[in-house]
């Protein structure tokens, strides 16, 4: 099958979710009076999402067989020489990831049928969950920068509806408004740094770009002098640190919590916050030959690993506990960037979005069975209630922590080796921060495992002040947003259930890939020609070279990882959380009371939320009063409308003296008038 690939099948992988959204949204809900009914509408998405699914499959073995395409499909207009065109590049990273965004949306689809089925917006959000796999695959499939920029956009925008989903709560309100103006930064410095590379290269095209890169090099931003590959590759990443959330764009996505747990698994596993990974990988042409830009990376990618996972350790809400989770993960990713290991980054991201979305799943699963009670201080003994859930969390928990032969170490392990070949600056801190989040990412992973399905079982007695949920938590609403009335949690007598088919199916499913999938793909992916002709490496920059030198195969990977420091220090994290929370209780409340000081600053985020209110929102504030005071109601108001009133008041007041009504009066003024004109045409001292 190899040569060329069919435009006309290529582009039903992103308008076949698009047409079930439309379907879905349009036909399904009030806009249009509710023409079709449930079924065709979780129908028509659930197909619209598996065609892309089995032409994205199809188009990955095309292309391993030699298939390929770059061309454009249509074309927007043309500006001089720039042509602005929609057009796709496939190659073995964007099959790859056209496979991860439709294989974990067609899981999550199928999973929302069980989880929203007595929410009055079912219709609606299958139309959101497709409108975002319609976006995230424009992006990922896209040949230009502006293609990518609409998709980029797009995945924000359908983030923000999602978030907001239950738009009468005001916490849904306030989270989807964050995640949007903090995107809002990064993107900012995202147009910044393709405005640059237009500016420079004359093109909106990456092979065209790519193809000026050595030119690019020697060339510095006009009257500043800094040297313009290195300002456009951080504006970019400055984008990536928005939508991927790395710190100090991060403090968005935990509050992404407030959307229904569907969605928090499609934003956190394949789409959206893998969008900044995916965007540097595929620039690395240009990445490559910035090693200041590389640092940055590093550095920034490091404290988002280290600093994120440590608030993971004093969560009560499940989904939160999940989804630091994500934001410890999404730095090691960007660190394997900034070690100029892109097919590692690449390669975690894939095996992250598998066990990433089981993990959601599984807590959303959990959820239910609890009668959406979200604490984990209201759990305890779920296993023999709950046998799918557990086991399919247990094997979610030990692949996000590396354990041998799961997923999730065959990227994680590689990641740490990367960084400590790596001779990037800051590559130092980093392997230190990496290597210390495999303890944390065990403990704070544990602790969440052992209190939901271990231990004494506690939801007849909830924990005191909780309510159900855990004050710096949401719970969701399964019958209407916003209803006051509506009961969480257990009431006494009751018991947790298994979830039905719909939801535990995709757990199975999820959790195959999720033990499976890096020991079949590390060989290809990292040491193999998988990534050939589409990622590239400089010779100046050896961590992968390191790799495949050290490499002997997925299985002695996995043997001789029992002996290394990640595992032990993952196995110390492990029985650090058995013994304090199935041993010894008291440790915690120990530690609690010892460091309170400590527990403060996580429970409060590093006050970086209080930090941007005060300043960024406060500041905002103040300068919009100034605005209003001095300009609004000062210069406009009062001087240009009610100061011109003011003056036309009193030009009038003298002018209408004049306007006595007698025509003497009037005779007067005009004898006047002519002895003045007389006398300044003709006069007298002359």
């Amino acid at each position: 099958m190899a040569g060329q690939l069919s435009s006309s099948m290529l582009l039903a992988v992103p308008l076949a979710p698009l047409a079930g959204s439309a379907i879905a949204g349009l036909l399904g809900t009030k806009f249009l009076g509710n023409v079709v009914g449930r079924k065709v509408s979780h129908t028509a998405t659930i197909l619209g999402v598996l065609i892309a699914l089995i032409i994205s499959v199809q188009t990955l073995m095309a292309v391993l067989d030699g298939a390929s395409f770059n061309q454009d499909i249509y074309t927007w207009m043309q500006v001089g020489t720039v042509k602005l065109a929609v057009g796709f590049q496939i190659d073995t990273l964007s099959a790859m990831m056209m496979c991860v965004v439709t294989s974990v949306s067609l899981m999550v689809h199928i999973y929302t049928i069980g989880y929203m089925a007595e929410d009055e917006g079912y219709n609606r959000f299958f139309s959101y969950i497709s409108l975002f796999t319609f976006s995230m695959l424009m992006l990922v499939m896209s040949n230009n920068f502006l293609q990518l920029f609409f998709g980029w956009e797009a995945v924000g925008l359908v983030s923000y509806l999602l978030i907001g989903f239950w738009y009468t709560r005001p916490t849904a309100i306030f989270a989807n408004m964050k995640a949007f103006l903090v995107n809002r930064v990064g993107d900012f410095g995202f147009i910044l740094g393709i405005g640059l590379l237009l500016a420079a290269s004359g093109t909106m095209h990456y092979g065209e770009t790519f193809a000026q890169a050595d030119k690019l090099v020697g060339m510095t931003v006009p009257g500043i002098g800094w040297p313009l590959l290195t300002a456009a590759c951080i504006c970019l990443f400055i984008g990536a640190m928005g939508k991927s959330a790395q710190f100090p764009l991060h403090v968005w996505l935990p509050d992404s919590m407030e959307g229904p747990t569907p969605i928090s698994a499609l934003i956190h596993a394949a789409t959206m916050v893998t969008a900044g990974i995916f965007m540097v990988s595929r620039m690395s042409p240009l990445f490559e030959l910035s090693d200041g830009a590389l640092s940055f990376i590093i550095v920034i990618g490091a404290i988002t690993a280290l600093f994120m996972g440590f608030l993971g350790i004093i969560q009560n809400d499940i989904k939160r506990v999940v989804a630091y989770s994500t934001l410890s993960q999404l730095g090691y990713m960007t660190v394997a960037l900034g070690a100029s290991a892109y097919s590692v980054a690449v390669f975690h991201l894939m095996t992250h979005a598998f066990f990433k979305a089981l993990l959601f799943l599984g807590a959303g699963s959990v959820i239910i069975g609890m009668h959406h009670d979200q604490d984990m201080r209201n759990m305890g003994g779920l296993r023999k209630y709950m046998p799918i859930t557990w086991i399919t969390s247990l094997l979610g928990s030990l692949a996000l922590i590396g354990t041998p032969f799961f997923a999730g170490f065959y990227s994680k392990d590689s990641i740490i080796e990367a960084v400590h070949a790596s001779n990037i600056p800051g590559a130092g801190f980093a392997y230190f921060a990496v290597l210390a989040g495999v303890f944390v990412t065990a403990f704070y992973s544990f602790r969440m495992y052992f209190l939901v399905f271990h231990g004494e079982s506690r939801w007849n007695h909830p924990a005191p002040h909780s309510h159900g949920h855990d004050s710096d938590a949401h719970n969701e609403e399964d019958d209407h947003a916003g209803d006051d009335h509506h009961h969480h949690g257990l009431q006494p007598g009751d018991k947790p259930h298994e979830s039905p088919l719909v939801v535990t199916l995709p757990l199975i499913l999820l959790a195959i890939p999720s033990v499976i999938i890096g020991f079949l793909a590390i060989g290809p992916m990292l040491h193999g020609d998988f990534f050939k002709g589409v990622i590239f490496v400089g010779e100046n920059h050896p961590a992968m070279e390191t790799l495949r030198e050290e490499f002997h195969g997925a299985v002695g990977m996995a043997t001789h990882g029992l002996t290394t420091a990640p595992f032990w220090l993952a196995l110390a994290g492990v029985a650090l959380a058995y013994y304090c929370y199935m041993i010894n209780p008291r440790v915690p409340a120990w530690f609690y009371n010892k460091f309170k000081f400590l527990h403060t600053l996580l429970d409060n985020k590093y006050y970086m939320d209080k930090f941007n209110q005060a300043v960024f929102a406060g500041g905002a504030r103040a300068v919009g009063t100034g605005l209003w005071k001095g300009g609004d109601r000062a210069l406009i108001d009062g001087l240009l409308v009610n100061g011109s009133a003011k003056l036309v008041g009193w030009f009038s007041l003298i002018t209408r003296t004049f306007q006595t009504g007698y025509i003497y009066h009037y005779a007067f003024v005009m004898i006047v008038g002519v002895m003045a004109t007389l006398l300044y045409f003709f006069p007298f001292w002359r």
